[in-house]
């Protein structure tokens, strides 16, 4: 399968991207730092850099022709406690975001989109956000994984976590592989208690 991932760069997307590519699928996948594209091409995908809100993104959508595209873009920061300076960009990713990706794979005539939610409670106004792609994703129709907290190299907790639901970065990845294929409707991606 073609599969477009959108915030191929981010926690999850650098084990997605790799764990796609040895499947047998042919990946682009999405970021915003030029910086970042060499990685990409090491991982075996093809970098588009773009921002998800950039028009551009529907032609290059249309050019890709991708069979799925996976929205693995938060806008997270670097550092958990600098969530609340953050809350207005991924709220933003979390509704204009994937509602960008959204028309750029209408555009494309793409078959299944996928994207990332949260297997947590998420506070107001988070929650709203949410809530917001989930239903614009169940419209496409689409696929919504509802991820526990990461956990593992390059997230907010390397050495693990007690918060539950809980989901190791390279799990959640062999994951959502798994899901490529699913129904349209909302699943949990979690660690096995």
């Amino acid at each position: 399968m073609r599969i477009f991932v959108a915030g191929a760069t981010g926690a999850i997307g650098r084990y997605l991207v790799p764990a796609l590519v040895k499947a047998g699928h042919e990946v682009a996948g999405l970021t915003r730092d030029s910086n970042k594209a060499d990685g990409l091409l090491a991982q075996g995908a093809t970098p588009v850099v773009c921002d998800v809100y950039d028009p551009r993104l529907i032609v290059e959508l249309a050019q890709l022709a991708p069979d799925v595209v996976i929205n693995e873009i938060t806008d997270l920061p670097q550092h958990q406690a600098m969530i609340p300076l953050k809350l207005k960009a991924l709220n933003r990713a979390r509704t204009a975001g994937n509602d960008a990706l959204i028309a750029a794979a209408h555009s494309a005539h793409v078959r299944t989109y996928i994207a990332q939610s949260v297997a947590f409670h998420a506070p107001a106004p988070a929650r709203k956000a949410v809530e917001h792609l989930e239903a614009a994703t169940l419209d496409y129709p689409g696929i919504v994984l509802r991820y526990g907290y990461f956990f593992g190299p390059g997230t907010w907790y390397p050495e693990g976590t007690t918060h539950e639901p809980r989901v190791h970065v390279e799990l959640a990845a062999l994951l959502t592989v798994e899901k490529l294929t699913a129904e349209p409707g909302v699943y949990e991606v979690t660690d096995p208690t």
